[in-house]
């Protein structure tokens, strides 16, 4: 009865090593292919100049009548991921049923859902903005595009595992009673996975409106391309406006997505 007792925390410990062990050697293998040349002797003068301009930014910027400002441009942002998360949300419905298990009798049909969505998730959204601006040009419709597309794959890979996890007794149900598959699905699944859909578009604006940020930076549209230039041109109390502007913009859509989702939940 005691050696049973006695060699179970044994294999527990033991095992606990192993892992602490793959663990280490994991972060080591990693850090070891990290090319590490040392910090450049401007490093601290540009620290402290970043940091001085956003102690003293440039209000000068917040606001222009005429021409480019801080509020337009964070404006352009939102509108990018705004328009970019409505294409998605659109986009993904079809290829969110095509790849649930459990609507599809047809296992290929499924397969190969969640592999376009997979291949969609693939490209990050600075690669395909890059793309579309080759193909559309500059500007925030590239920007648009790019964060739309990006956004039908995880928009749809979650919203396909909530429907394959939903409640199959209201789908039975009408099945049995002779409903057909279109009422099957409009009265049985959309009710059931609608709040999580919504959910899940709330949550990719709130991670579009940081990537948006970020695509001005390649010629996009947005807030990255002011900032791109302020760097280019040492402005750091411009940088620092922005970069204050970036911050509040992402705090208060945080915040507002988070209490609409707290009523959809």
């Amino acid at each position: 009865m005691t050696t049973p007792m006695i060699q179970k925390p044994k294999k527990n410990r033991l095992r606990t090593w192993i892992y602490v062990l793959l663990l280490i050697a994991l972060y080591t293998w990693a850090f070891a292919g990290i090319e590490f040349g040392g910090f450049k002797e401007t490093a601290w003068q540009i620290t402290k100049a970043i940091l001085n301009g956003i102690i003293y930014p440039d209000w000068s910027y917040v606001y222009h009548p005429e021409g480019e400002d801080l509020i337009r441009n964070l404006l352009t942002t939102v509108s990018i991921a705004f328009l970019g998360t409505f294409i998605a949300a659109v986009l993904c419905i079809p290829f969110t049923f095509l790849a649930a298990k459990n609507l599809n009798k047809f296992k290929p049909a499924s397969s190969t859902g969640k592999f376009l969505l997979s291949f969609v998730r693939t490209f990050p959204e600075l690669i395909l903005a890059l793309l579309f601006i080759k193909a559309v040009g500059p500007g925030s419709f590239a920007g648009v595009l790019a964060v739309g597309i990006h956004s039908i794959g995880m928009l749809g890979k979650l919203t396909s595992e909530a429907i394959e996890n939903m409640d199959l007794g209201p789908t039975e149900a009408l099945i049995s009673s002779g409903a057909n598959r279109i009422q099957t699905i409009w009265f049985a699944v959309v009710p059931q996975i609608l709040p999580e859909f919504l959910n899940f578009v709330l949550y990719r604006f709130e991670v579009n409106v940081r990537a948006a940020s970020v695509l001005g930076v390649v010629g996009a549209g947005g807030i990255g391309t002011p900032l791109i230039f302020a760097l280019t041109g040492r402005s750091w109390d411009r940088v620092g406006i922005i970069l204050l502007g970036i911050i509040v913009m992402v705090l208060l859509i945080d915040y507002i997505s988070g209490a609409i989702r707290k009523r959809l939940v």
